[in-house]
């Protein structure tokens, strides 16, 4: 195992744990997560944005627009996980079902491009391949055979057809949301989108998915998909 995936997997852990512990310990230490989230990711795309943009170019209708659109989503990506998590025991299990999918989502597309490599799935971002593509997808299922197996938590997220589903959908979701965060940092010509994070760069590299897939989790809840 190479330093940087050390590195990569051991802040993933962390962050993932500490996300899981302000989920459940109580709804406003969530909130007050979020925003700091939304305040790092947004403080991130603007400097994305400043270097993009040249200083002629910042007081354009265009420069405004791509900053107004980038805080609008983030309120967006906000409000949909207050409302995802909820109240109830329920959907706050739902809540980290997802966080938990997108999480092995990221950690399979990274082992399996880094070990097995190969042909790269487009040119928009360069370290994605095909392989590592497949891996998101595969380690993505993990949860629905991981939390079947554990007796502790009384829920019901058994090993059907549609759960499997949903699992390669928010896969899906968070690779193209990675992949969108990747053009606008392949616009700008840098690796990272911040130097926050061990072996991930920028809390925007680390979320890029997850602020795509919660979103996406939400419309799947309220139109009773799954």
């Amino acid at each position: 195992m190479t330093v940087e995936l050390r590195k990569r997997i051991i802040t993933s852990i962390i962050l993932f744990l500490a996300t899981i512990f302000c989920v459940l310990i109580h709804k406003f230490v969530f909130i007050l997560l979020l925003f700091v989230i939304l305040f790092i990711c947004f403080y991130e795309w603007s400097n994305i944005n400043n270097k993009y943009f040249k200083h002629k170019q910042r007081n354009s209708w265009k420069y405004f627009f791509i900053q107004f659109v980038g805080l609008v989503y983030l309120f967006i990506f906000l409000g949909t996980s207050i409302a995802l998590r909820g109240n109830n025991f329920d959907s706050i299990i739902f809540f980290i079902i997802i966080l938990c999918i997108c999480f092995f989502s990221d950690i399979g597309g990274y082992v399996f491009g880094k070990v097995i490599g190969g042909k790269k799935l487009t040119k928009i971002s360069p370290n994605k391949t095909i392989s590592g593509s497949l891996g998101s997808f595969i380690f993505s299922i993990l949860p629905v055979f991981l939390f079947n197996l554990q007796n502790y938590v009384a829920m019901s997220f058994d090993v059907l057809p549609k759960n499997i589903l949903l699992c390669l959908i928010i896969s899906l979701i968070c690779q193209l949301g990675d992949l969108l965060i990747s053009y606008f940092k392949r616009l700008n010509k840098v690796k990272n989108t911040g130097a926050i994070l061990p072996g991930h760069g920028g809390l925007l590299d680390r979320i890029d998915g997850l602020i795509f897939a919660i979103p996406t989790a939400y419309i799947l809840k309220i139109t009773q998909i799954f």
